[in-house]
């Protein structure tokens, strides 16, 4: 239960810093835009300097979705192995309410058989006697 719960504030935490990071990469979509005063190779530096952050951010994207995915991964054997357990236990309880009710339909069968072999027991016995009476 602990380590579900450990999962489960993983995921959110996971899920707030994909969230994050995609902001601010959105943040970085405008590249930047070259000053005609500036010397060539200055906007060359500012435009790797814009490269070297968007690639750093989709970096730390890549990685937040791959700690996320594996924790899915996590979550979803946890419910296949519950899923595997709730069926075996429904297995469980069937066998037992079938051989419940097979020896409940056992048990009521051999009364009612016992009674009426008692009854014409009886009755013949009776039979007997009165005719030996008459006699």
């Amino acid at each position: 239960m602990l380590t579900e719960i450990q999962i489960s504030n993983n995921m959110y935490y996971l899920k707030k810093q994909i969230d994050q990071i995609e902001s601010e990469l959105n943040s970085f979509v405008d590249s930047p835009v070259s000053l005609p005063e500036l010397v060539n190779s200055a906007n060359l530096l500012r435009m790797n300097d814009f490269l070297v952050k968007s690639d750093n951010k989709k970096t730390d994207l890549i990685s937040a979705y791959s700690k996320y995915s594996k924790t899915m991964e996590v979550l979803l054997l946890s419910v296949f192995e519950i899923q595997t357990e709730l069926k075996d236990i429904l297995k469980e309880q069937s066998s037992l309410i079938s051989s419940s009710s097979s020896s409940s339909s056992k048990t009521k069968t051999k009364t009612k058989t016992k009674t009426k072999t008692k009854t014409k027991t009886k009755t013949k016995t009776k039979t007997k006697t009165k005719t030996k009476t008459k006699k």
